[in-house]
C-alpha cells in the first residue's frame, strides 16, 4: 500500500489504484496499554481485480458488497521503524553477529558432543525441568569450573585439616 497525502488529507491507495480515506479512530486497551488504531477503508471495491486477494476470507458469492477496511496502529509502524534502523545500524550489525556467534557454539555443542537432539517429555513444564537438569549437568562438566570448584574444595580440605592437629584427642581418652 502507497501512502499519500492530499491536502492535508491523509489516505491509502490500494493496488488497484482505489482511496482508502480515514473512517475513524478506534482504541483498545489490554494489561494496562492503550492502543490506538487508524481506519481506513475504501467507499467502493465493486469490480477490483485484487478483491479476492486483498479481502480477509473474501467468499465472492457471499461478500459481493464488502469492501477493505484497513486499521493501523501509527505508534507501532514509528516503533518498527526506529528498531529497524537500530539493527541496520553499525552497533546492531556488531551486536547481531556477537549473538548469533555466541548461542550458534552452544546449540552446536549440546546437539554434536553431547548427542542431546530429543527431549524426553511433552509438556512445557517438564521439558523445562529436563532442559534445566540438562543444563546443570553442563555447567558441571566444564573444566574451568571444575578447577574452580576443586581449587575451593582443596582449600577447604586443607583448612579443616590443620584445625584437626589442633583438636585431636589424647588416645588415652578414647
Amino acid at each position: 500500500m502507497k501512502t499519500q497525502v492530499f491536502e492535508d488529507e491523509l489516505y491509502y491507495i490500494c493496488h488497484d489504484g482505489r482511496e482508502l480515506h480515514h473512517i475513524r479512530a478506534e482504541t483498545k486497551e489490554q494489561a494496562g496499554y492503550t492502543q490506538t488504531f487508524e481506519v481506513y477503508g475504501c467507499a467502493d471495491c465493486s469490480g477490483c481485480v485484487h478483491k479476492a486477494k486483498c479481502l480477509y476470507k473474501y467468499n465472492a458469492e457471499k461478500d459481493v458488497e464488502k469492501n477493505k477496511v484497513m486499521k493501523i496502529n501509527e505508534q507501532w509502524e514509528a516503533l518498527k521503524e526506529e528498531s529497524h534502523a537500530n539493527i541496520q545500524s553499525e552497533k546492531g550489525i556488531l551486536n547481531r553477529q556477537i549473538c548469533s556467534i555466541q548461542t550458534e557454539g552452544h546449540f552446536g555443542d549440546i546437539k554434536e558432543n553431547d548427542r542431546f537432539r530429543r527431549f524426553n517429555y511433552r509438556t512445557s513444564v517438564k521439558v523445562f525441568k529436563e532442559f534445566m537438569l540438562y543444563a546443570i549437568g553442563r555447567n558441571i562438566n566444564k573444566p574451568e569450573l571444575f578447577t574452580a570448584v576443586y581449587a575451593c574444595i582443596k582449600s577447604a580440605v586443607v583448612a579443616v585439616t590443620t584445625t584437626t592437629q589442633y583438636l585431636t584427642l589424647p588416645e588415652d581418652s578414647l
